[in-house]
């Protein structure tokens, strides 16, 4: 049952039951409703301003994470950088100076990657991080480049070694007969020497050897026999072709080892010492040539001898005026 309101009628000197008409009853509502409204959207407003909702927490926490992990990857690019940089330093400064080949250009090492409109997805996206975000794109393809780059130049460098390889295994670098006391040089090279035969002066363009028939007779360096015969002058003679443009000549040996077409290593035995030909005794001629030319082979003899003892058969060499041949 409804509860009624009454008030005092002066006129009547009555109470009298108050009553509502239906526009008040519809103002109170809507004046309820609105101060209600009001004082929701403020507590609303209040709650959102001091408070954050379950999902924003969780967001808030996935976006610190993902900050500490993109500082991270940063620091990662960075120190993969360094060594990528180490790597490009021994490259240029060290292995191919080594090798004796010149280093990549810079040009080549620093070039652009890929067009103008690379990243233009990321751009048009218009993210808040965009700057980091390419920043970081352009420093992973520029890292990858340089990877791509280093590891070729590694492939062409392993093939320049091996050829490398081949050419010092191949090139002159022993004495030919075992000379381990270094008394065993009789004649030198000499540009105008007495020919004992001919009875003239002549260039003598290689080293004698002294040594007793029999001696076996070591290739200095791997090679090819691309002639072996006799010869009137050098009586046997053994002609090893080594490639890379040195060649070697043995010449006076009392038989052969080998036979044209033979590949020899260095160390090799391929003759034995004698006096065959132009020669007055027992003993090695023992001649180098590059490209066609005649070269001291003195200057051949240091790989097997320590620094002292390759200065001491320099000075023998000198001082060996005994004429063989």
């Amino acid at each position: 049952m409804a509860k009624i309101t009454y008030y005092y009628n002066t006129e009547t000197c009555n109470y009298e039951p108050v009553k509502v008409s239906r526009k008040d009853m519809i103002f109170q509502l809507l004046g309820f409703l609105t101060i209600s409204g009001i004082l929701a959207a403020g507590l609303i407003y209040v709650y959102h301003t001091n408070f954050r909702s379950m999902k924003e927490n969780r967001l808030m926490e996935d976006n610190q994470k993902l900050v500490l992990d993109w500082q991270i990857l940063q620091e990662e690019l960075d120190a993969a950088y360094q060594v990528v940089e180490e790597l490009e330093y021994k490259d240029d400064e060290i292995y191919r100076v080594i090798l004796d080949t010149e280093p990549i250009p810079v040009s080549v090492r620093e070039g652009g990657i890929g067009g103008t409109d690379r990243y233009g997805e990321i751009m048009r996206e218009g993210i808040p991080q965009q700057n980091i975000i390419l920043h970081a794109y352009q420093e992973m393809d520029n890292l990858k480049k340089k990877l791509y780059i280093q590891s070729k130049s590694y492939d062409h460098i392993t093939e320049i070694l091996e050829e490398k390889e081949k050419m010092w295994a191949s090139r002159p670098a022993i004495q030919p007969i075992s000379n381990e006391e270094l008394v065993r040089i009789a004649s030198g090279w000499n540009p105008k020497r007495f020919n004992p035969v001919l009875k003239r002066v002549m260039p003598h363009k290689g080293i004698d050897f002294t040594a007793s028939k029999g001696t076996p007779i070591y290739a200095t360096g791997d090679g090819v026999i691309n002639r072996s015969y006799r010869s009137s002058s050098y009586g046997n003679v053994i002609f090893l072709n080594h490639g890379y443009g040195y060649q070697t000549r043995y010449a006076h040996l009392n038989k052969f080892n080998v036979k044209v077409g033979d590949r020899v290593k260095r160390g090799q035995i391929i003759g034995y010492v004698g006096n065959t030909g132009r020669s007055v005794s027992d003993h090695l001629h023992y001649e180098v040539l590059f490209k066609g030319a005649h070269i001291n082979p003195i200057n051949f003899f240091q790989r097997d001898l320590s620094n002292e003892e390759y200065e001491k058969l320099v000075e023998i060499s000198q001082q060996s005026h005994e004429v063989l041949d």
